[in-house]
């Protein structure tokens, strides 16, 4: 007569917990040794605006501009890079990295699950582009007197929602990329598009008009527009916050119908 085997006992709250907290701190580490995501993710993205502050024509009001500079543009434009950088370059590769070794499976067998890693990426990469966005926000007012945003609360909802916005899509593309190399090429070529969307290469707001309305459809394009009202001391309209949730909700639920561990 076979003997069944018992299930696996659930590992004790408490022990689940600290393992949690071990694999955060495991993860802060490995991520810290990496100078190149650090630089992309959290110096790039100010060195770009520093770059194109010491354009003197960019330091110049222009009154199709409504009377702002151009490098007052690119300061919500620079806090995006940060995200677009850290969302859809640097953590797919590294997820997927994860699965591809088997990583993720064997930590089904411990106390730890696989979600624990995930969600450990998920907050760094988040924090990296929050410290990323302080950066170029500081940059940008001491070395060229751009105005701090004069709709506070308004310009931390339009960020906070993009950095959702980001990481969801990125976990969409671990989600669909069998192997890191997938991973990577996705990633670069929806890098390359949002950050066209974004205003990188042309402010959303110089774009022609029939341009600009299908940008701001989607996700960084009405981000930027979002950012880019509160930094005016404006409300973010609740059409490009609505934008940036809806692509934020329907990245996330694919993400998670589709994603495995292994």
């Amino acid at each position: 007569m076979a003997t069944a085997h018992p299930a696996p006992a659930a590992p004790h709250p408490a022990t689940a917990s600290g393992a949690t907290l071990a694999v955060l701190k495991s993860e802060t580490r490995l991520f810290l040794r990496e100078p190149g995501s650090l630089f992309w993710i959290v110096i790039f993205p100010t060195v770009l605006l520093t770059i194109l502050g010491l354009v003197p024509s960019f330091r110049e009001h222009d009154d199709g501009l409504g009377g702002r500079r151009v490098i007052d543009l690119y300061v919500p434009v620079a806090v995006l890079l940060a995200l677009i950088m850290s969302g859809l370059q640097a953590m797919p590769p590294v997820l997927t990295g994860y699965r591809e070794r088997g990583i993720l499976r064997r930590m089904s067998t411990t106390p730890v699950r696989p979600s624990a890693l995930l969600g450990a990426q998920i907050a760094l990469h988040g924090a990296a582009c929050l410290v990323s966005a302080l950066l170029v926000t500081v940059v940008g007012r001491i070395a060229f007197g751009v105005r701090l945003p004069g709709q506070a609360l308004g310009y931390l909802l339009a960020l906070l929602l993009a950095v959702a916005c980001v990481l969801a899509l990125g976990s969409l593309i671990c989600a669909l990329s069998r192997t890191t190399k997938i991973a990577a090429t996705v990633g670069s070529v929806v890098y390359f598009s949002m950050m066209f969307t974004a205003g990188v290469w042309v402010p959303v707001q110089a774009m022609p008009d029939a341009l600009r309305r299908i940008v701001q459809v989607t996700p960084f394009g009405a981000a930027s527009q979002a950012l880019d009202q509160a930094a005016r001391g404006d409300w973010p309209g609740w059409a490009y916050l609505g934008a940036v949730a809806a692509w934020t909700a329907v990245a996330a639920w694919v993400a998670n119908r589709t994603f495995r561990w292994q």
